[in-house]
């Protein structure tokens, strides 16, 4: 008989649909729930459909019965509630693994009996596992965020339970559905494993998300994307959607989903909307209509019913399936995968994955202190102001000696779930105490980073720890210890990091791009001669790691190196600037980093670069000595101007020489200022600029859109670092703002709009800098503007440009994953016969993407904008009659040539347009 996984690869299987609506067309009493078994069992069994699985088996039968005669492949079986948690609100959870016995067996028999009458087709059973009626991501009690109405340990245990009971009976497979909490399944799928250990059977893992509103979110506020890389550590059978929503309008996250997952998709949505009355008024016949899309357009590889469903909607199904090629699973991916709320990919072309590492109470006394007089809303700001100054992932960090780590590590991690702004980002657990570990691992619902293992206690406790690691979803920061105890030259450095990488890939079946590996930032400049090369044997193991271990990355504590400066710091972070500076070009891809960092690599006095470059890089005996001579000068200068300032004297040398940039002309200051991300004296500036230049637009468009180019050069040749970039763009909309009330007082009154342009940053991006400057340049320019704002998914583009009649489109993206919706956006404007012009811009765009991948799939012009100032212009010609077709037809030649010249490189040119677009270019 052939496997489910043979014939998935052959052809669309078909799911049943609802039970539940099948239950109700029974019209059952209090007495068929009860029967004579559960008659003194308290309160209503009404509603428990479960239970009708020793009370009334005919039933239970003969639905599924019902769901093989209209063709389903697959049965699920009747215990979508069937664990304990649920099970107490009617008081039977003592006979949670009896229900779930009977059920199975129930489905079993019938799968069989139709299986026997035709062998060609055979019939699964799939075990139906619901997600509870609690959350472990989120709190019931809403003066109480950090509270959880059950642990992840019970609910594994109850979910554990359960699937023994499946596996005795004869399950196919393993359905974790209607997931609304990450968590949860994560608890569900280590729960899977562990049961499919006991029995010895193995059996596919099926799971089925359902997206809580439009933004395709789940309800605990993940994205489909992040949930990806929640579950990725898990061998899954397929992924897919139920419930929530009806065919249509679960299409656009189904296509979401099914451009990334590298599993099987699976599909069964509600029969539609429901009325006012809660009930299901679509057809068989219209969401057949809606589901033949799904099969056409090559999304799915199972389908079937939800909500509202029947028999008779699944047999409109088969017909359907004829001739129907199953979708190919996208390939595995090649980066490390992170998630909080929202996905992080680690790509070559992100240029640096920075860890905040301020709340860490080793290495904070503030926070420290907080934690310790549970001031956590203090303590979560911290947190918070990290994640503004553009740390991408949290290093959290509960040792100290007076504190209960475990239970502070658990506090903490549930009051950042409950901060969108926080928890949208990975969460890096950071002890050295193993049970701190993983009690930090059970309260995240995202993909996290453990900090850290080693091989210190050997290879057995190493692999125990790797295992373990994995088996709770997350990536792991390996140290380069061993028994011998630390590596501290280069050799040994990349002799314990290839032995932990083979031992992790080889035995403990540990994805490449999960291991991270921190070779050990120590400090230089300490006086002793064998500490002198530690920052050059570390960027040379960088080198040799990228280069020598497939798929690891490497990270460290950048703090660890200036530690000999303590107290001085200015040197301090110059150092780490010229450290990161060439670490990064090794191939040294995230560290754990202060995001408020001012100091630029080419911020720094040439002298003093020279001197701590010496230092960083070993370059001569006495660079320590140097060193330390120069920063007792620099302390020494930075007191006499505190001394000279108390005193009543205004005019410091030193004061003067900081502020020198102040003597340039208004154009240079507004440049400098955005660079550095200075607001204090933009009011001055721009006062000033606006009697120079005759509109305010002209300075956005000038000196303000210089600077920020300036930005974007000075990060793409990595010598700025992300969180600098998001000070930057802070400033640049402080800016702005400053100058929006003269943009409204120039407008003129009563003048006839230039036309009507819709903008939106594309659907998983949440970068909008860029557009709002648009918006601001095209509405100088006496262009109506309709701004969707972040997040917009493709069919709220194509709703909004079609009711509000737009002239243009304008989408905009910082982020890689931006390029591919900004295609399927295209793809969407051509469906619904739309003709408007589309204008593309963003950090990641590029011309060589919009002529090989976006133009190609609308027939209207599509043109990519380098920066906002070239917006207005495109606008002008585009809704010039005279000039439009020359326009077009010239743009037009140049694509096809890039094209021309790119067709046989296509994918490989436009890997490098991505790599040297990953800057800020403004939209």
């Amino acid at each position: 008989m052939a496997s489910i996984e043979t014939l998935v690869r052959e052809r669309i299987l078909i799911l049943d649909g609802a039970m539940g609506t099948m239950i109700q067309q029974y019209n059952l009493t209090e007495d068929d729930f009860r029967g004579k078994r559960f008659a003194q069992i308290p309160g209503q069994l009404k509603g428990n459909n479960d239970i009708l699985c020793l009370t009334r088996p005919d039933v239970i039968r003969d639905i599924h019965r019902k769901y093989l005669a209209a063709g389903a492949d697959i049965i699920e079986t009747n215990t979508f509630n069937s664990t304990s948690v649920s099970m107490a609100d009617y008081h039977v959870q003592e006979y949670v693994r009896e229900i779930n016995f009977a059920a199975v067996k129930l489905a079993r028999e019938v799968a069989d009996e139709f299986t026997a009458l035709t062998p060609d087709k055979q019939r699964f059973v799939a075990g139906s596992i619901g997600p509870t009626n609690k959350t472990c991501s989120m709190s019931p009690d809403v003066n109480n965020p950090a509270f959880r109405a059950l642990t992840y340990d019970e609910l594994a245990a109850a979910y554990r339970e359960q699937m023994e009971a499946m596996l005795e009976a004869g399950v196919d497979a393993l359905l974790i559905e209607t997931i609304f909490d990450t968590l949860n399944a994560k608890a569900a799928i280590y729960a899977a494993e562990q049961a499919m250990e006991a029995i010895g059977v193995r059996v596919p893992l099926m799971l089925s998300v359902t997206v809580s509103d439009i933004g395709g979110r789940t309800l605990s506020g993940q994205t489909l994307e992040a949930f990806l890389a929640s579950v990725q550590h898990a061998d899954i059978f397929s992924v897919g959607l139920n419930c929530s929503f009806g065919a249509r309008q679960l299409k656009p996250f189904l296509e979401q989903l099914a451009a990334r997952a590298p599993y099987y998709i699976s599909a069964y949505p509600n029969a539609g909307l429901p009325n006012s009355l809660g009930t299901y008024d679509q057809t068989p016949a219209e969401m057949a209509d809606e589901i033949r899309e799904y099969i056409h357009e090559g999304l799915v590889n199972i389908i079937g019913g939800c909500c509202g469903t029947t028999d008779e909607y699944i047999a409109a199904y088969s017909s359907l399936i004829v001739g129907a090629v199953p979708r190919i699973p996208a390939s595995l991916p090649d980066n490390l995968w992170l998630s909080g709320l929202e996905l992080l990919e680690v790509k070559p072309e992100n240029n640096f994955i920075n860890v905040g590492e301020r709340c860490n109470v080793a290495g904070s006394r503030k926070f420290l202190r907080l934690i310790n007089e549970k001031k956590y809303d203090e303590a979560l700001s911290i947190a918070r102001q990290q994640v503004e100054d553009g740390a991408q992932i949290i290093d959290i960090n509960m040792d100290d000696g007076l504190l209960d780590a475990e239970k502070e590590m658990t506090t903490f991690l549930n009051l950042i779930t409950s901060e969108p702004e926080i928890a949208r980002v990975p969460v890096m657990i950071d002890s050295s105490k193993w049970d701190v570990i993983v009690a930090g691992l059970k309260c995240m619902q995202g993909k996290s980073i453990v900090n850290s293992i080693s091989l210190k206690e050997g290879e057995e406790k190493f692999l125990e720890h790797a295992r373990t690691i994995k088996r709770y979803g997350a990536a792991a920061v390996v140290m380069a210890f061993d028994e011998q105890g630390q590596a501290d030259t280069y050799e040994r450095r990349i002799e314990v990091c290839e032995r932990a990488y083979r031992l992790l890939v080889d035995r403990g079946g540990f994805n490449p791009q999960d291991i991270i590996f921190d070779p050990n930032v120590l400090a230089v400049a300490t006086g002793m001669d064998e500490h002198n090369n530690y920052a050059v044997d570390f960027i040379r193991a960088t080198g040799w790691i990228r280069k020598n271990l497939p798929g690891a990355h490497v990270s460290g504590g950048v703090s660890n190196l200036s530690f000999s400066f303590r107290g001085n710091n200015y040197i301090r972070e110059a150092m780490h600037a010229v450290f990161l500076y060439h670490a990064i070009r090794e191939g040294m891809d995230m560290g754990i980093v202060n995001p408020a960092t001012s100091v630029l690599y080419t911020d720094i006095p040439a002298d003093i670069l020279e001197r701590i470059e010496d230092v960083v890089l070993n370059r001569r005996s006495d660079a320590a000595e140097r060193l330390i001579e120069t920063a007792e000068r620099l302390k020494a200068e930075a007191e006499a101007a505190k001394n000279s300032l108390s005193n009543g004297n205004s005019q410091l040398s030193s004061l003067s020489s900081q502020l020198a940039w102040r003597e340039d002309t208004v154009e240079e200051r507004l440049k400098y200022a955005l660079t550095k991300g200075i607001g204090d004296y933009l009011e001055e500036d721009l006062a000033e600029a606006l009697k120079v230049y005759p509109k305010a637009v002209d300075i956005i468009e000038g000196p303000l859109m210089a600077g920020m180019n300036h930005v974007g050069d000075l990060f793409g040749a990595g010598k700025m670092f992300l969180p600098q970039v998001v000070k930057t763009a802070r400033t640049m909309k402080k800016a702005v703002a400053v100058l929006q009330p003269v943009i409204e007082s120039e407008k003129q009154e009563g003048a006839a709009s230039a036309g009507k342009v819709l903008l939106a940053t594309v659907k998983g991006d949440v970068h909008d800098i860029g557009k709002n400057i648009v918006s601001v340049v095209m509405a100088c320019n006496g262009y109506e503007i309709i701004d969707l704002g972040v997040m917009v998914p493709a069919e709220t583009i194509v709703q909004r440009a079609i009711e509000e009649k737009v002239n243009m489109i304008g989408l905009s993206g910082l982020i890689t994953p931006s390029l591919d919706e900004m295609v399927h956006v295209a793809i969407e404007l051509e469906k619904a016969g739309l003709d408007v012009p589309l204008l593309i811009g963003g950090a990641t765009t590029s011309p060589l993407h919009t002529a090989l991948k976006i133009a190609p799939v609308y027939h209207a012009p599509v043109i990519h904008l380098k920066d906002a100032s070239q917006n207005a212009t495109v606008a002008a010609r585009l809704m010039n009659p005279n000039q439009k077709e020359e326009f077009v037809k010239k743009l037009s030649n140049k694509y096809q040539q890039l094209r021309e010249k790119n067709q046989e490189k296509q994918v490989e040119t436009v890997s490098l347009e991505e790599a040297k677009a990953n800057r800020l270019n403004l939209f």
